[in-house]
């Protein structure tokens, strides 16, 4: 898995890329079905805006894609909320993946009470 970094409108330093590797590649650990996260860090440079500090991220998978974005008035803050995010947002991902098919075994346990209840009678 491979994790970019860019920047916009900010010199992306060695101790920001470090940390944002550290906070959004914990996410790995909850689905390794993960191709590439991508990071875009960028600065609101109007004096009047709230929120100047964005982290955007694309979390490319091999079934789909996620994407989050986060706004702070520090970078650190927006990277946090972001890696937050994200983890929250891949996990419901890789539940609704693997959760697909409870289905089709509620409806094969409910045929085989139904058959059995059917011999019982004909008894």
């Amino acid at each position: 898995m491979h994790i970019y970094v860019n920047g916009r409108n900010i010199e992306i330093t060695e101790a920001i890329k470090a940390y944002v590797k550290e906070k959004i590649g914990k996410v790995a650990n909850h689905y390794d079905q993960i191709q590439g996260i991508e990071v875009v860090l960028s600065v609101i440079k109007n004096p009047a805006a709230s929120g100047k500090h964005v982290a955007e991220v694309t979390c490319k998978m091999n079934t789909g894609v996620v994407r989050c974005e986060e706004a702070a008035e520090s970078m650190y803050a927006s990277i946090d909320l972001l890696a937050d995010k994200l983890a929250r947002q891949v996990k419901k991902f890789k539940d609704k993946a693997l959760g697909s098919d409870k289905t089709s075994i509620r409806l094969d346990n409910n045929d085989t009470e139904e058959e059995a209840e059917v011999e019982t009678i004909e008894e």
